[in-house]
Parts: C-alpha cells; sequence; structure tokens
C-alpha cells in the first residue's frame, strides 16, 4: 500500500526536467505547463467518455450478498454487461472553480452510493476514510487504504475536497474484539476528478500518475472532526471570510499566508488567539443554551453518548475601538 497522500500541488507554474543535450550543456529545459483552458475541455471529454461506458457494481448495494464490504468497483460495459446502467446515468456534479485561473471552471462528477447518516463532513476537517486511487484510463490503482486513514481536507487534491463535503460520516461504530471498528451508515461515494483538479502537470515524484492525468478516488468516509489548522481558537471554516468553501483564498493581511494557516491573521504582532476570547459551556441534558454575549459566536458543539452532556465551544470576537472589525482582522489593535 503506498501513501501519497494525494496533497495538493501548491501552485506549481512551471516543470523542470533535466537534459543531456550537449548543445545545452546540460543545462535546464523549462517546460511550460499547457493551458488550463485548453486542458478542461480535454479532461472532460475524458471523463465523459469512461461515463458513459462503464458501470459500478451497483446490484451488489442493492442486494447485498454474504460478505460485501461496500466497495464500488467499476467495470467497461461490454459483452455480458452490456445492459448495465452507465455511470453517466448514476452520477451527480458540481462545478468547481480551478485553483489557479479563476476563468477555468470544471464539471466536477461524482458518485454519491450512500450519503451516511451522521455529521455532513466541510471543507477544513479532518476526516477518517478508507480510498482507493485510480488512474481513469486504465484503471490501475496508484495508491489505497483499506484501514480507516485521517486525512486533513484542507490537505488534499481540490476535486477529492470538494466531493468529500458532498458526504456524510457514519451515525457510530460498534469495537469488536480483536480491537477493529464497525462504523453504521457511514458515506460511500467516488469522484472522477479532471487533471486540474488533480496534480495537473505536477505529479507526486516516485508515483505512476502521468502529467495530466485524469483521476478515479473510491472513498467510504467513517468520521470527521471540525478542525483549527493554525491554533488560534477560531475553527478554520470560520476563516473563510468569503464563504466560498476555498480556504486558500482569505488572506487579510496580503502576507502570501491564507487566514486557515496563519497564527496572526492581520500581521499586528499580536497573535490571533490573544485578540479573541474562547469559552467552554457544560450542558445537561435538557439544559437551554447560555445566553451569548455580543460577539459570540459557537464554534462547535460534543454530545457525551453515554451521559449526555453537551460541551459548547465559542469565542467572542473583540472589537475595542468599535469600528465593526474584529480585533484579529484589524491591524490598528
Amino acid at each position: 500500500m503506498r501513501k501519497i497522500k494525494f496533497l495538493i500541488p501548491i501552485v506549481t507554474l512551471l516543470i523542470v526536467m533535466f537534459s543531456c543535450n550537449d548543445d545545452d550543456d546540460n543545462g535546464i529545459i523549462i517546460i511550460p505547463p499547457l493551458e488550463r483552458s485548453d486542458e478542461v475541455i480535454v479532461a472532460k471529454e475524458e471523463v465523459e467518455e469512461y461515463l458513459e461506458t462503464h458501470f459500478y457494481n451497483y446490484e451488489e448495494f442493492e442486494n447485498p450478498p454474504a460478505g460485501f464490504n461496500y466497495t464500488i468497483r467499476f467495470d467497461t460495459i461490454s459483452g455480458e454487461n452490456s445492459s448495465k446502467i452507465p455511470l453517466m446515468s448514476q452520477v451527480s456534479f458540481k462545478m468547481v472553480t480551478d485553483l489557479i485561473e479563476e476563468s477555468v471552471i470544471y464539471k466536477l462528477y461524482y458518485l454519491n452510493v450512500r450519503q451516511g447518516g451522521g455529521e455532513r463532513a466541510e471543507f477544513s476537517d479532518l476526516v477518517t476514510l478508507s480510498y482507493e486511487g485510480s488512474i481513469l484510463k486504465d484503471n490501475i490503482t496508484f495508491d489505497s487504504s483499506i484501514s480507516p486513514i485521517t486525512f486533513d481536507l484542507t490537505q488534499v487534491i481540490k476535486g477529492l475536497q470538494a466531493t468529500v463535503v458532498e458526504f456524510n460520516g457514519a451515525t457510530g461504530f460498534t469495537e469488536n474484539s480483536d480491537g477493529t471498528l464497525t462504523f453504521d451508515d457511514y458515506g460511500i461515494g467516488a469522484v472522477f476528478i479532471p487533471s486540474g483538479l488533480g496534480y495537473y502537470n505536477t505529479p507526486p515524484i516516485g508515483s505512476i500518475i502521468e502529467f495530466y492525468e485524469q483521476l478515479i478516488f473510491t472513498f467510504q468516509l467513517y468520521s470527521n472532526e471540525k478542525s483549527d489548522q493554525d491554533f488560534d481558537t477560531i475553527l478554520s471554516s470560520f476563516e473563510d471570510l468569503n464563504n466560498n468553501k476555498n480556504e486558500l483564498d482569505d488572506d487579510t493581511d496580503s502576507d502570501g499566508i491564507p487566514n486557515f494557516a496563519d497564527a496572526d491573521d492581520d500581521n499586528d504582532g499580536r497573535l490571533t488567539k490573544f485578540e479573541v476570547v474562547a469559552k467552554e459551556y457544560e450542558l445537561s441534558p435538557g439544559e437551554p443554551d447560555p445566553v451569548f454575549e455580543e460577539n459570540e459566536i459557537e464554534m462547535q458543539r460534543k454530545i457525551n453518548s453515554e451521559t449526555g452532556v453537551v460541551t459548547l465551544y465559542t469565542v467572542v470576537f473583540k472589537d475595542e475601538n468599535n469600528d465593526g472589525v474584529p480585533d484579529y482582522l484589524d491591524s490598528e489593535i
């Protein structure tokens, strides 16, 4: 099992390749990437052709055989499978903007086999899932994990991040005698990722993924947890100031570090965590929520499944000069 962790290829605009050509004296040849506006068309055609000519094992999900592991499998519609329903008739899609060129928009197709009955995932969550990543053109697997593994959704390729947030985790789990966990009603899905929402011209070093490769990920989403990537007491989902579900384009102090990863969002020399007030409440079963003070916002709540006690976490956004800008975003405070 190879772990390349499908991390985001952060805005790499050039591929550097070394040449042994005597004419360039072993220098470096700079190969610019293909135009993203052109490549999005090619990727869409390849993905849609695959969806028209392939199906998934939907019949096993409809009538699970004994020992079925609820794993999605794909096959070609031909021969004895010529009457199968094509994926194109079963997938959903969403429009996703390119991370580099805002004018380029992808039609991201995904397959929702089971929504999941737990909490909906958010773009900045830590998620626990099992998965398989394969190359669309030949279904060759390049990475997988049968056992549940936890990932930070802000650190995975955009196509996968944008899809996982359409699903819910499990409603609960049972601990087995061998120490493993059996999850109940978890999300099951797949996504067909165009290269621009994958690795484009920067595939992971050592992987079998080629430049501009379209990818497929299947996954089982077991759990998700809200996260504070920069430990500034403000959950990262609340640092998406323009509410576009893209954590990379909110940068209040224009220092090149997005707010969700910036411990000093306004670059005033005072850490964000000292410019807000974190509060915590414990509520007994049936006890009403407390009355919040001005500018106090609920971050999250957790329920103890055994006692029913609710722990409520909030943040008070201070505004010392009353100018309507919270102190943590105000470089004057």
